[in-house]
């Protein structure tokens, strides 16, 4: 699995207007082939900061992604941000949840 971060500052005043245009692109981003899951976040305490964060299923589905009209789009909307984006891909080895925080709270010394 591949998670893909994209992170832009958008002006205040514009942030709800650039909050609608991102998630608009989250049900063509969500259809395309290998994609497990996309959304948008607003951070907290810099609420000028949107990101969206997708998960691919392989290296292959995220060159497909990269290479899609809806990712141009998204670039376009990128480049009218206040400051360079944020852009980064992880590639994830191993995915671990609760079990993972059992297995540390119960071996505690």
């Amino acid at each position: 699995m591949i998670i893909e971060l994209l992170g832009v500052s958008v002006p205040e005043v514009k942030k709800q207007e650039y909050g609608r245009a991102f998630t608009s692109l989250v049900g063509p981003i969500q259809v395309q082939e290998g994609c497990l899951s996309c959304c948008v976040f607003q951070t907290w305490p810099n609420e000028s900061q949107l990101q969206i964060e997708a998960r691919w299923r392989s290296h292959e589905d995220l060159i497909r992604h990269l290479q899609s009209d809806v990712y141009k789009k998204l670039l376009l909307l990128v480049e009218l941000g206040t400051g360079p984006p944020v852009i980064e891909f992880f590639t994830v080895v191993e995915l671990r949840g609760l079990d993972l925080v059992e297995i540390a709270r119960n071996s505690r010394h």
